[in-house]
């Protein structure tokens, strides 16, 4: 059987890995005063970036509507016998629910929730694509795989500060302000499809990503070494070959892929945002 793997476009996938893997992704929408754009397709994270610079207020986003999925299902099904869409976290977002509603409406679609965002999210699509090239397996037992595999899949981020977390709601002005006085750099974790502060690093930006690459990779024989992601907001010139320099120095990873974060996800966490994505070969929460 030929069978089809989706996501949304909070997958964070580079354009490459998606031709590589054959997947189409549905975007999520990006609001710019009161305009909705289609994330990557109708806006950048460049021009979200230099809005907010310039004193625009903070892009909100909002999900994929369930006649946004229905139109993307149809037309993904044309050339495939099945679809399995992995879809933002359910505790995130209403694209979950959204994409439920959508699939009932089709005899050959399964959607799964990946609990995750970003890459963590997009590293369950590529284990899609790669089970699909097994022809023998059909869209029920594909997303069964990946409902498997996703509270092994391991999603955090270093933000240098919480400037954009505090305007977009996420957190305190006292927070944010006693947190860049003091030079904390917080790490978010995605535990069981929710973000909360798993650490606070002090110092500089490239010592706190240093640290966090350190604490989380060295000596760690819980994880799969086939595949991490480095996937980043912008960065000063050099972070990326620096983590992954790190990254080598602990684990023996056969493939490191660094990404871009899209629109949707540049617009909580603002510039200077890097995070590792990586599979467990055991489950890290039930």
């Amino acid at each position: 059987m030929k069978i089809k793997i989706t996501s949304d476009s909070t997958c964070d996938l580079t354009q490459e890995l998606l031709d590589r893997f054959h997947i189409a992704t549905v975007p999520l929408y990006v609001i710019m005063d009161g305009v909705s754009y289609r994330d990557s397709v109708d806006i950048t994270t460049e021009q979200i970036f230099a809005h907010v610079a310039a004193g625009g207020a903070l892009c909100s986003t909002s999900a994929v509507s369930e006649n946004d999925y229905i139109e993307f299902f149809t037309r993904e099904l044309q050339d495939c016998e099945g679809l399995v869409h992995v879809t933002l976290s359910s505790k995130m977002s209403v694209c979950y629910q959204n994409a439920c509603n959508a699939a009932r409406r089709f005899e050959h679609v399964q959607v799964v929730d990946s609990l995750n965002l970003s890459s963590a999210q997009g590293l369950i699509v590529m284990e899609g694509a790669e089970l699909a090239q097994d022809q023998t397996l059909d869209e029920v037992q594909i997303a069964q795989r990946l409902r498997e595999i996703v509270p092994k899949v391991d999603g955090s981020f270093v933000l240098e500060d919480l400037e954009y977390l505090r305007k977009g709601g996420r957190c305190s002005t006292v927070a944010a302000l006693g947190a860049n006085l003091l030079g904390i750099k917080p790490c978010i974790e995605v535990h069981n499809g929710q973000m909360g502060v798993a650490k606070k690093y002090r110092g500089a930006y490239e010592k706190a990503l240093r640290n966090y690459v350190r604490e989380r990779l060295e000596g760690n024989d819980t994880l799969r070494t086939h595949r991490i992601m480095i996937t980043h907001t912008p960065v000063d010139d050099g972070i990326v070959d620096m983590v992954r320099d790190e990254i080598l120095q602990y684990q023996p990873f056969a493939e490191v892929l660094p990404t871009d974060a899209r629109g949707t996800i540049s617009c909580h966490c603002g510039p200077n945002t890097l995070g590792i994505l990586y599979i467990h070969l055991s489950l890290i929460y039930i």
